[in-house]
């Protein structure tokens, strides 16, 4: 979760995905309902709460996607953090590599202002 557009000097949106093992559902999104509230109470992300999405991906296993809003350098800060690590850590064993991809991917994009086309 290191990564940045920005050089730390904006609030950066994070697109996380997780790719569960067979069977490991419950138990990974008991740990998932932890994380925002953790990132939160440590002041690492902004007051609006992370958004939650289920898929299945072209293996016909789980991947969960959650979407949140990092604080200037609040993924940096994250990291030394033993709360939030804490959390990583328990929901990391839910987590399998497949398809090529890692366990989880989290991608930092910023948004980007759009003159829409009328048609």
């Amino acid at each position: 979760m290191t990564s940045s557009l920005s050089g730390g000097t904006k609030p950066e949106v994070v697109i996380c995905t997780y790719r569960i093992k067979k069977g490991r559902e419950a138990a990974f999104l008991k740990q998932l309902a932890r994380h925002w509230p953790t990132l939160k109470r440590q002041g690492h992300v902004t007051g609006k709460p992370s958004l939650i999405y289920r898929g299945m991906d072209e293996a016909k296993k789980t991947f969960f996607v959650e979407i949140f809003t990092w604080k200037v350098r609040g993924a940096e800060k994250a990291h030394a953090d033993p709360a939030v690590m804490q959390i990583w850590e328990g929901m990391g064993v839910h987590m399998e590599k497949r398809l090529g991809r890692p366990e989880m991917e989290f991608p930092h994009v910023q948004a980007v202002r759009m003159r829409f086309a009328k048609v």
